[in-house]
């Protein structure tokens, strides 16, 4: 049965208990919450992608955060890397304000849609292949429901790495001729775009690797690529 629309999509998500292991490490962590968000009730539950269902760009990003989209239902959405990012996205005229932090705030894509490769917060940001190939089901169905993606930006190599590993379960594509580095745009076996970014997590933002600019820059060229 072919899901027809986003609602059901989400609906089905939503209730998912295929993965042990993430199932309870998502309910602890709402359960045993940081400090500073002890009187929210967290999510908790597999967080679904949002945004503009008419986009032509497609951001995936590796799984919620423990404490943003595990704790705010919506993908980077109260964290620290959303709140880059979406400083970002605002820049380069993505969406119609520069935060993200909570699921009622107003927040609206232009032209993108956001998810991630896997839809519950993993152990130390780790899934496991079983946990992707088992949750790639419902990525799957975002493909399916966003007939007009003509360009995909993962955020950090195991997004990237992800991305691709959903496209060997259908092409016979060779990992060595998609190389992970920031900017590096690669063209899929069904004529879509790819390209890499580094990830806007504090450690990169931290260092230097990724700066406002740098980022800015990224997604202005992705936006000359849509447009093409």
């Amino acid at each position: 049965h072919m899901i027809k629309d986003f609602n059901e999509l989400n609906k089905k998500l939503i209730k998912c208990k295929k993965c042990k292991r993430l199932v309870s490490f998502r309910t602890k962590i709402a359960k045993e919450k940081r400090r500073q968000y002890y009187n929210e009730t967290y999510w908790g539950k597999p967080v679904p992608g949002y945004g503009d269902i008419n986009a032509h760009l497609l951001i995936i990003g590796l799984a919620p955060a423990a404490h943003g989209g595990n704790r705010t239902g919506r993908v980077f959405t109260g964290d620290r890397s959303a709140d880059f990012l979406f400083k970002c996205l605002y820049n380069a005229n993505f969406s119609n304000q520069p935060n993200s932090d909570y699921k009622n705030d107003g927040l609206i894509l232009y032209n993108a849609y956001l998810t991630p490769a896997l839809k519950c917060v993993p152990p130390e940001d780790k899934p496991t292949r079983e946990e992707l190939i088992t949750c790639f089901s419902y990525l799957r169905s975002e493909f399916y429901l966003l007939y007009k993606i003509n360009v995909i930006l993962a955020l950090g190599k195991i997004a990237f790495d992800a991305c691709l590993n959903f496209y060997k379960q259908d092409y016979d594509i060779k990992r060595k001729d998609f190389v992970f580095k920031h900017a590096a745009e690669y063209l899929l076996p069904d004529n879509k775009i790819l390209i890499g970014s580094y990830h806007p997590s504090p450690r990169n933002v931290n260092t230097g690797r990724i700066d406002v600019k740098k980022m800015v820059t990224l997604l202005k060229e992705v936006k000359k690529i849509i447009e093409r």
